[in-house]
Formats: structure tokens, sequence, C-alpha cells
């Protein structure tokens, strides 16, 4: 009877997976370059920090990972202070002892990093303090990186690289240190492994790593439900008319311009989380833009092309249909900044079409535009514009990974140890399904977008910009202002947002209005009142707060969500309410097909 030899598996299996991949070098991604952050980041480390077994293999490994540092910043730029590097090593040699000492007396260390909260982390004290030197060495490579002097964004870069190179090298992401993965490879008499070969192979034939089940959802089937009819389309955009589910209504519409990285049904995941069905709820008439998934044949499209045949065509229709001058707008993220944008130009010609503007974590002001800003300098935007600034896409897969780059342990490592490691199948979550679902992007507007805002910060400088056969200037937007932040934001730092309000009436600031929420960027938005989850500030000072620090200072704490702080916002800009005709669309705009469209279900 044969015996099960784990270790003779995994030597089948690593053989197997070298074949494979070397097989199809020239259709497939290399695997670590497949899985790192960004190009232009160091090599990631192809083993975790080593377990050291007495004092001397502590310094041996100290000396490693000050070559790493140096390396980085050989790389960047940038210096550390010597006694700053002597004391952290002192620091770190004194943690190794106490954690030597610890081992030598069976003492098991605390994990206190949910990474390594199974049992099976805890139970093998091999395992345990392997953890727990990954855990001292990661501590360490974080604090140089912190010692690191250097102008902002190059030490931004620098400690991203080292994040990222730290949580890579996680002894939970390698099959040879993670005892969860052993324990189930044992217990499954190799099925897992199997398994997980299979998964990984098909996700590198996809381009990503899948963080759900996605035979599980469809759009327009059980993700962007809600009822309503495409009545106006262009080669980018459709424009969707909601059903009403009042007879009555306000007269000013809404019109909804999410963003154009990913897919719209964020704000129409299900109905009880939906912003587009609360806002039916309130008595709106809602339109939404439902933007192209861009292909080679609009590889040439603009940032002015975005402005004026996406956003103020759409208002216009929204217009046309309700018969007001004036409408309600609503932009999330870089829906925000097109929407702007958009009413800037529209100022210029001599028309104020906003009754009131939302932004939700929306950038205008990219001073601080947070981690993103690692992807953004003078030498990758100029290697964009010389690849594709002239005609060309950037790819959603490429968007998608370096947005899954800002947060590797949830979005990238977790899945590796989970669906490859373990063999398991990610279960279903339509969020993280909406996530999956990205847009290419045209690369003239794509790379228009990099420099102007990212790089160069020119949409805050009145008259900077020419979009659309206009001198862009914010403050000539004249409509009362929503604007909505989320304190976790790694995307749209909050204080980002609340730069906002010093570039929109200037001469009226009691027309803005600042409310912060609490999580992130997508769950700090998705946050129905029903539920009775998180909470969000608002401070109800009349006169103009100097920054974001002062308006916090005298920000009053509510539990709960802030759509109806929201709510009470448009009610008050949105005119009476008025019987309207079930009937949507008009003489002029005819409904051509059921929402969620076409445009919605077209992949990378």
């Amino acid at each position: 009877m044969n015996t099960f030899e784990p270790q003779a598996l995994v030597a089948a299996m690593l053989a197997q997976l070298n074949s494979q991949l070397n097989s199809n070098l020239s259709t497939q991604p290399n695997w670590q370059a497949w899985t790192a952050a960004n190009h232009t980041m160091p090599n990631f480390p192809n083993s975790p920090a080593p377990m050291f077994g007495n004092l001397p293999e502590a310094f041996n490994s100290l000396d490693s990972m000050s070559n790493q540092i140096k390396n980085v910043l050989s790389e960047f730029g940038g210096t550390i202070d010597t006694q700053k590097i002597t004391q952290l090593q002192q620091e770190y040699l004194e943690r190794v002892t106490v954690l030597w000492q610890d081992m030598l007396k069976s003492k098991a260390p605390v994990l206190e990093d949910r990474r390594f909260k199974a049992p099976e982390w805890h139970n093998s004290s091999m395992h345990a303090f392997t953890a727990a030197t990954y855990l001292l060495n990661a501590r360490y490579l974080s604090d140089m990186a912190e010692a690191v002097q250097a102008p902002k964004r190059t030490k931004q870069k620098i400690q991203f690289a080292v994040s990222q190179i730290v949580d890579a090298a996680s002894p939970a992401n390698f099959l040879a240190t993670n005892p969860e993965a052993q324990s189930k490879l044992i217990e499954s008499k190799g099925e897992s492994l199997t398994k997980g070969l299979g998964n990984m192979l098909a996700d590198m034939q996809k381009g990503r790593i899948s963080q759900t089940d996605e035979t599980a959802f469809e759009v327009g089937k059980n993700v962007a439900t809600t009822e309503g009819q495409v009545i106006f389309e262009n080669q980018l955009m459709q424009l969707i008319q909601y059903k009403p589910l009042h007879a009555s209504l306000y007269q000013r519409p809404l019109l909804i311009v999410p963003p154009c990285i990913n897919k719209f049904y964020i704000l129409d995941l299900q109905p009880d989380n939906s912003v587009v069905r609360h806002a039916l709820e309130q008595g709106h008439n809602v339109f939404l833009i439902s933007w192209v998934n861009p292909d080679t044949s609009l590889a040439h499209i603009t940032w002015d092309d975005y402005v004026e045949t996406g956003v103020i065509e759409a208002i216009h229709v929204a217009q046309s249909i309700s018969g007001q001058d004036k409408i309600n707008t609503f932009g999330f993220c870089v829906g925000g900044t097109l929407l702007s944008t958009a009413l800037a130009v529209l100022a210029a010609r001599g028309e104020q079409v906003a009754s009131s503007v939302t932004l939700l974590t929306t950038l205008l002001d990219f001073d601080d535009a947070g981690i993103l800003e690692v992807f953004v300098d003078e030498m990758q935007v100029d290697m964009r514009e010389k690849s594709i600034g002239q005609g060309g896409l950037m790819s959603g897969r490429d968007l998608g990974s370096a947005f899954s780059s800002l947060r590797p342990n949830d979005l990238v490592w977790n899945y590796v140890q989970a669906n490859y490691l373990k063999g398991e199948e990610p279960p279903a979550f339509d969020l993280l399904y909406w996530n999956g679902d990205g847009t290419n992007l045209p690369g003239p507007m794509f790379c228009w977008y990099l420099r102007n805002t990212y790089l160069e910060n020119n949409l805050k400088q009145a008259g900077k910009l020419t979009v659309a056969g206009e001198k862009v200037d914010l403050s000539k937007i004249d409509a009362p202002v929503f604007v909505y932040g989320s304190r976790e934001d790694h995307i749209v730092p909050w204080t980002a947002a609340y730069a906002s309000l010093s570039l929109l009436n200037p001469k009226k600031p009691a027309q803005n209005k600042f409310i912060l929420g609490a999580s992130g960027h997508i769950a700090g938005v998705i946050n129905p009142p029903a539920k009775m989850k998180r909470n969000y500030w608002s401070n109800p000072a009349k006169k103009p707060l100097k920054n974001a620090a002062e308006w916090m200072a005298g920000a009053t704490l509510h539990a709960g969500s802030w759509w109806p702080e929201w709510s009470a916002f448009l009610a008050e800009h949105a005119g009476k309410k008025v019987k309207v005709s079930a009937k949507m669309g008009s003489a002029k705009y005819k409904v051509i097909e059921p929402a969620p469209g076409r445009y919605v279900k077209v992949s990378c």
C-alpha cells in the first residue's frame, strides 16, 4: 500500500508548476511580475525572512535586511542618519535577544497579527517563532523606511516599496512555512494542492487573482437590478433614467456621474444598499451615466471628449427630458472630477446648470493625493505618454492590479494563501465581483488626467487648463456644494476631499457643506441608513474654517449613516414635488433598452 508523502507531492507540484510556467512564457506573465505591485518597484524576495537558529544568524539577518534598504535607497534616492541606523539596529538586536531567550525557555511568542491567528501557527513552536521572527524583521524594515530623509514623494515611494517587500515576504505566503496550508494538504491527501495549482493557472489565464465566485453574479440579474431604461447613448456612454417609485417627484432631476474606472453599479449593488434606489425612494427623478468600456476603436478619446460628449451631453439630455434649466448633480471619485470640470466649462459658456453639486470622495486639489502618488512621477507619466498618449488603451487589468497593490495583504496575498496554497474557492461577494469588473481607459484621456491632476495639479489653478475650448475656473461654478470624504480613505484622503471647499464658492463659503464618514473609499460611501452601521462627523460652523484640522476640531460625531444628511441637502435644492408620467424618456429621447444597458456588460 502506497503511503502519502507530502514532501514528495510538494516537489512534484513545484516541478509541474515550473513546467507549466516555462511552457507558457510567451503568453503568460511571470508569477512574481504578475503579483508585484508595480514594475518600477524593487524585486520581491523569493523566500520568507529567515528564522534564525542562533544569535550570530540574527546578525546575518540584520545585514541582509540593511542591504535590502540600501538597494531601495539606491533606486529611489534618500539617506538615513547613521546614528538613527545604529539606534534601530540596537533596538532590533535587543528584541532578537528577548525572542531568542523566550524560545530557549519554550515561552510562546505573542502573535497579534491577524495573518497568524489560526491555531496552527500557535500549536507549533517552530511556526510560532518563524512568524514572530518575520514580524520582528518587518518592524525593523518599516522603521528604517520611516527614518529615511527624502522629499515627501520620494519617501512615500520608499515606504511603499518596503511595505511591498515586507508583505510579500510573510511566511503565510509560502507553502514551506504556512502550517495552515500544510495541514490542509495532509488532511486532503494532496487534493488541496491540486486544486490550488488549478486555481492559480486559471487566474493566470484570466490575468488577475480571483477574489470572489464570479459565476454567482450577473449584471442586471442580481447586481445592478434597479428598474429603468436607457434613453440616450453615444460612443462614450449610455444615459439611464430610472423608473420612479412615487407618483410625485421633485421637479429638478438628479444626474449621477460615476467613475469611469470600474463600473457604475457600485452605486446599485443590491436593493438594500443602492444609492440609486435610495434617491428614488426620496422622490427624485434619477439619471445615471453608464460609461463605455473602451476598445481599440476608442483609443483616441481624450479628457475633453469625456467632459463634452459624456458629462455635458448627459446634463443637456436630463434638462430636456425634465424640462428644467437646473438639475442636481452628483459625482463619485473621478466622476466628481469630470463633473466639476464640465460644470466649469459650462460656466465659462454662461450656463449655470447645477441646482446643487454633490462630490463623494473626489479630488479637485491634488496637492495631497494619497498613496496613489507612488505611481506618478515625471518618468512614469512620460513613459505612459510615449506609449499610449497619442492613441492606445490603459488596461483595466493593470489598473486593477495597481489598486490591489495598495492593500496587498487584503487584495493579493490573502487570496494567494486561500486560493492557491489551501486550494479553497473564494466565496460569493458582490462588492468584490464589482471590484474585479474593471474598465479600460483611452490612453490620451488617461495621460492627460495623470499629468494635469496628479503630477502638476493644474485643475485647481484658475484658467491654467483649457478643456472643450474653455478656460477652466472651478470658482465660477455657482451652486450649493455637498462634499463627502471617508476618514480611512487611502485613495482620496479626507483632508484632500475637504480641500475642494476652498476652490468652490470662494465668495459664498456658506453654500458649502462637508461631511466626514467612517471607513474607506467604498465602504464609507455605501452605508445605507437601515443597517445603522458606522458613524459620521458634521460641523455646523457657518464661518469659513482655515483647514481640515480646524473643521475636525469642531466636528460632532453621529451614529449611523450620513445618507440622511445628503438627502436633506438634496431635497432643499430639488424644487417642489409634481406629478409625473410613468413613461421614461421623451419624444426626442426614446427608450433604447432596459437598464442596466449593454455598455456595463462589456468586460476587459
